[in-house]
């Protein structure tokens, strides 16, 4: 049976504010954060909404240290903030930041810093772009990723995404 992919990035809303400018203001909204992940064994990119919370399908049932050696032999991950922001003509990517990650699910045990997950997402939140240090074959999967799910978003996006995601 073939999986069913959902490709669906957070939906864009308004200022949670109104502009009132009281309680809230200048607080940061996860509304437009997807996490995307690059499953470089699959050579293919997913959104899960619940690494949101380390509640993704990839992190289930997975004790994460920061010891690379207790995931030895586990499968490669890039866990991606992905941040939709909007400009007159259309959304675009604003922020796109990546995060390691390596899941041995033999042993249930998983490679992940945490502080570095918090920092990538908030990053993202205020539109960083950090890909620079992803593998090349990664960079390529993220990049047909983010392209195939919308054309008009990916030519809209800065030239920082398109240069630090190219090959």
């Amino acid at each position: 049976m073939e999986k069913k992919k959902n490709i669906g990035f957070n939906i864009i809303k308004s200022d949670p504010t109104d502009g009132h400018g009281g309680y809230g203001v200048g607080s940061l909204s996860l509304d437009n954060v997807s996490p995307v992940f690059v499953d470089i064994e699959e050579g293919e990119a997913f959104v899960d909404i619940g690494a949101m919370h380390a509640r993704s399908s990839v992190e289930k049932r997975i004790k994460f240290t920061t010891n690379r050696e207790d995931s030895a032999g586990g499968k490669p991950y890039w866990l991606v903030w992905v941040t939709i922001d909007r400009k007159e003509d259309g959304p675009y990517y604003a922020g796109v930041t990546a995060c390691e990650m390596v899941v041995n699910t033999e042993k249930r045990r998983g490679y992940k810093s945490l502080p570095e997950h918090v920092n990538r997402m908030d990053k993202s939140i205020k539109r960083h772009i950090i890909v620079d240090h992803i593998d090349d074959t990664s960079k390529d999967i993220l990049r047909n990723f983010l392209q195939n799910h919308d054309q008009g978003m990916w030519e809209r996006s800065s030239d920082e995404l398109k240069e630090g995601l190219k090959v």
